[in-house]
């Protein structure tokens, strides 16, 4: 028996959701899966391509990373089209500012050093850090994961700035798996319900509402239902639909699954 023996915990998650599910279900978890957005190839997005060549075509004094996964996507898909190594260098000439250890490790990985790393692994760190160091005038590279920051980049003033954004997404093309996940929640059948990016709790409240049980759904996640969350940024659009949520200390994936196990492991 495990310490999950007999929980059912909703997955939202569509990249890397095996191997969230599978080490939740070797706690004995009962898991409903049901993705709440998708992501489009990388490699086919004529937008991402627009933005390398916009980043390629003039000199950028400034490189934000925001994600590790993220950047390497971004990497790997300029390699496709021939031009990872044409970035690299031009990144290489800018300040990298990068948002935590995995964006950290990312750039690195590349062969790449950053300039600055926000210790708190927020985007307000790391925009406001950017901000400081002074960007009027300047061409400013932002890689994004998934979805628009303006609440940030709204901050650098003067910059012009070239976003970068893989991994964007859309709602997914079947929502009945969804709607029957956001049945269960309310239906009080769901012990937790765990969220490992943004836009994928955006889009789970989104979708609630144009199911037409969104005021259901929030009553329900504001009461008995565990709403677990990676770390602060994808907690962000339930905690402003004022749902209380837990987070683990390291925003990682297997610290995420510890948290809810101690959550719902029977007292000693």
């Amino acid at each position: 028996m495990g310490e999950l023996t007999g929980i059912a915990i909703g997955v939202t998650a569509e990249r890397r959701a095996e191997d969230f599910i599978a080490a939740l279900e070797r706690y004995g978890a009962e898991v409903r899966h049901a993705p709440t957005i998708t992501i489009v190839p990388l490699e086919s997005d004529p937008a991402l391509r627009s933005a390398t060549e916009a980043v390629l075509a003039e000199p950028v004094a400034f490189t934000v990373v925001t994600t590790g996964a993220g950047f390497r996507g971004w990497l790997d898909a300029a390699a496709g089209w021939g031009l990872r190594e044409p970035l690299l260098d031009r990144l290489r000439a800018s300040r990298i500012y990068a948002r935590g250890p995995k964006a950290v490790g990312a750039v690195r990985g590349a062969g790449l050093r950053e300039a600055f790393s926000a210790e708190s692994e927020s985007n307000a760190e790391l925009f406001g850090a950017l901000a400081a160091a002074g960007v009027a005038g300047a061409r400013v590279a932002v890689q994004l994961h998934g979805t628009p920051l303006p609440a940030h980049t709204s901050s650098l003033t003067g910059a012009s700035l070239v976003e970068v954004q893989p991994y964007r997404w859309h709602s997914p093309p079947d929502v009945r798996p969804v709607h029957e996940l956001i049945d269960a929640a309310i239906a009080g059948e769901l012990g937790a319900l765990a969220f490992t990016s943004a836009p994928a709790a955006a889009n789970f409240l989104a979708l609630a509402r144009s199911y037409g049980r969104y005021e259901a759904l929030v009553a329900a996640l504001r009461g008995p239902v565990v709403v677990a969350c990676v770390g602060p940024v994808t907690a962000a659009p339930l905690e402003e639909a004022g749902i209380r949520t837990v987070q683990p200390e390291r925003q990682r994936l297997g610290a995420l699954v510890k948290l809810l196990v101690t959550t719902f492991a029977a007292p000693a």
